[in-house]
């Protein structure tokens, strides 16, 4: 009777442990140190706590037509083959997903924001690697676009009393998600803000890799303008080293052009195009150039 007991208790400490071992693949468990509970079972609705951390937003460009041209079965078997590769680069650079939105990952970065941007470079490359992997076996590379944003935000437990989930608001997520949408628009693999780079600098970090100053904007939703830095890291190679090659006449030309000197800028920006036609943030100047004209 004695060993049948311990057997018994045995298994169901084993069936507790997998148990939570299973929630934590649906509440990562960062999420419940943030609001100081020990397990899932000390959530109530309602918890919440303020932080400052690095949001990274990340999603796979043109997916709706690429997603046109599979089955749904396949569909899902290419997004778990897409996030099983790229996903672990978040939590080895001390991140964790909050969250999947289709083919989207949000994901949050607490201390330095430099884990952020160097997990976004390192998913950058694996992208790369999958995308030999993806041609060998006869199917489209893809691309995707990364927005990272520094700032406050409020970590906390939603819903109703039968169901609840864990989310994060701020105007900080709304921002890495829109510079996310702008990579497309510069022809930049990684976006990141002002207020990023403010924070690695004012910590007395050195930045690990070349980055350029792309544009001021103000996005949607945003009364303040912002601004944007592409990180030179990720992307073609011959197109990268013409930026690197090619920056300070590039920030000279988008110098004048801030100040009103548009004729200036535009033959600047004119002769550096002639040189990297696939430099897409020149293309976006010369249009502007030549509305304002």
């Amino acid at each position: 009777d004695f060993n049948k007991m311990s057997r018994q208790l045995k298994e169901y400490i084993t069936r507790i442990v997998s148990l939570n071992k299973a929630n934590a693949r649906f509440v990562p468990a960062e999420f419940l140190k943030f609001l100081n509970k020990e397990s899932i079972v000390d959530i109530e609705l309602g918890d919440q706590t303020q932080q400052e951390m690095t949001v990274l937003f990340t999603d796979i460009r043109s997916f709706t037509t690429l997603s046109e041209t599979m089955t749904p079965q396949e569909n899902f078997n290419f997004l778990n083959s897409y996030l099983k590769r790229v996903a672990p680069v978040i939590r080895t650079h001390h991140g964790f997903i909050d969250k999947y939105i289709g083919d989207a990952i949000m994901a949050l970065f607490s201390g330095s924001p430099l884990n952020c941007i160097r997990a976004a470079v390192e998913m950058q490359k694996m992208v790369s690697r999958y995308n030999e992997h993806r041609t060998h076996k006869g199917y489209q590379p893809i691309e995707i676009g990364i927005g990272i944003h520094t700032g406050n935000l409020m970590l906390g437990i939603i819903g109703e009393e039968e169901r609840i989930d864990g989310t994060v608001i701020s105007d900080a997520v709304n921002l890495a998600s829109r510079l996310e949408g702008l990579t497309k628009m510069y022809g930049a693999p990684i976006i990141f803000s002002g207020n990023t780079l403010s924070r690695i600098l004012e910590g007395g970090e050195v930045f690990p890799y070349a980055y350029r100053f792309v544009d001021r904007v103000k996005v949607k939703g945003k009364k303040e303008a912002v601004d944007l830095y592409e990180i030179l890291a990720a992307g073609k190679e011959a197109c990268l080293k013409l930026k690197l090659q090619n920056d300070r006449e590039f920030q000279n030309a988008v110098a004048l052009y801030r100040k009103g000197r548009i004729e200036e800028a535009k033959e600047i920006f004119e002769a550096l195009m002639v040189e990297n036609h696939e430099d897409h943030a020149l293309y976006l100047y010369l249009k502007r150039c030549e509305k304002l004209i």
